[in-house]
């Protein structure tokens, strides 16, 4: 068996949690390679709004195996209160949410850390969630990091002491005060560890070769977006993590061959949350409009989404980087009621037409070039098959079809798991 995967395509805030929600009764495991609480999948259904920001999104269903695999960084304080949201609804997560031991652990001083260096950039600020992502990952990558499998070993808080010191020195080099009681974020810090000590870690390299090899079917999640990767996305203004395709591989400990069906989410326009190059932005009325009938906040920290219309440049990329097999658009009924959409499908990069994503998008080296569409009046909302989408709305997506050389296979008309269209 293979791995298939599901990813952002853009700036993260794509909808993957909803599909993941959608797609998990055709798997046997659902499994988180990358981010972690600076995420946000949010899932409606009957008539409950449920937000994850770690724990993998097939937690609701009662068969699926969940996994936070070994590329995910995890909050103990933040992982203990989406469990304890999971308690009022009755969740049995205990018996299906698994841990890989190799996950690293954000301690307190990692969210201190983000916060001093975020603030002292001032202008220049990266719009980080402030959630401890990138020092937890600097220390992941300067081999210094706190695992989960620590917590097993008899000198785990000597480990922990050891790294919190070094951190609290390191504070100490920003020109900027931080206030803050460590007493306090280390009782809750100990509270979050003792709820995680009562789920099962594993050796997820080896857990998913057994499931592959007894014939277990594995969805990969993502969290972000590709635009926001380490490596592809528009630096700095990215996450710290893989979010691309190949990022799986190493998050989970699944070999390039193993991954089979590549699922790339987008919106049917774009947004992105905190600061970055954003070549479609709108400014005006229609970006307005947007972004309130898209309820356009981060499901993480609330932050109004920055949004505009959809970049095919930018989604053809992605495409390409991931080696996306299905498209899955969101979102296409917030655009009813328009007379004209727009898609970006050139940039004007330094006097030169390119239909490529270059180097640096930032606006004074990027122009936009536009393709316009005719708009449709109709409700999706209560839409249920693909016969009943309007015309204007199926050549909207035959045209992403056609320049992307991949067939858009799922269309959602609104943000409950029934307002899902196959094609």
């Amino acid at each position: 068996m293979a791995v298939d995967l599901l990813l952002g395509l853009q700036w993260g805030d794509e909808g993957k949690g909803k599909i993941v929600d959608v797609l998990t009764q055709n798997y046997d495991i659902i499994a988180r390679f990358q981010g972690g609480p600076n995420a946000g999948h949010t899932l409606i259904f009957d008539g409950f709004k449920h937000v994850l920001h770690t724990i993998p999104s097939g937690i609701f269903h009662k068969t699926a195996m969940n996994v936070v695999g070994n590329g995910v960084v995890i909050d103990p304080v933040i992982f203990k209160k989406e469990l304890e949201n999971l308690d009022k609804h009755n969740i049995d997560y205990t018996s299906k949410l698994l841990i890989s031991r190799k996950a690293h652990l954000i301690l307190p001083t990692h969210r201190l850390l983000d916060a001093a260096s975020e603030t002292s950039k001032g202008k220049a600020k990266i719009g980080s969630t402030l959630k401890g992502i990138g020092p937890t990952y600097m220390d992941k990558t300067g081999r210094n990091g706190m695992r989960v499998g620590d917590l097993e070993l008899d000198n785990w808080k000597e480990k922990y002491d050891a790294l919190t010191a070094k951190h609290i020195s390191m504070l100490n080099y920003f020109d900027v005060q931080v206030d803050y009681n460590l007493k306090e974020l280390e009782a809750e810090f100990c509270k979050g560890i003792d709820k995680l000590r009562t789920l099962e870690f594993i050796d997820s390299e080896e857990y998913f070769s057994n499931a592959m090899k007894n014939g277990k079917t594995i969805l990969a999640e993502g969290a972000q977006g590709s635009l926001l990767d380490i490596d592809f996305g528009t630096y700095p203004f990215v996450t710290s993590s893989n979010t691309t395709a190949a990022g799986a591989c190493t998050g989970l400990g699944v070999a390039p061959n193993r991954i089979g069906e590549v699922y790339g989410i987008f919106k049917a326009y774009t947004t992105r949350v905190g600061s970055g190059p954003f070549p479609t932005e709108l400014f005006d009325e229609v970006g307005e409009t947007m972004g309130r009938v898209g309820n356009e906040f981060g499901a993480t920290t609330g932050r109004k989404r920055r949004c505009g219309w959809l970049d095919l440049i930018a989604l053809k990329y992605a495409v390409e980087i991931n080696g996306v097999t299905q498209l899955m658009m969101m979102k296409g009924d917030v655009l009813s009621g328009f007379e004209t959409l727009k898609i970006a499908t050139s940039y004007n990069y330094k006097g030169k037409e390119i239909k490529h994503l270059p180097y640096n998008i930032e606006p004074e080296n990027v122009t936009v070039n536009y393709t316009e569409f005719k708009g449709w009046k109709a409700d999706l909302t209560e839409m249920t098959s693909a016969e009943s989408l309007p015309k204007n709305l199926i050549a909207y997506i035959n045209f992403i079809e056609k320049e992307t050389g991949v067939p858009v296979k799922i269309v959602s008309v609104g943000p409950d798991r029934k307002q899902t269209i196959m094609r």
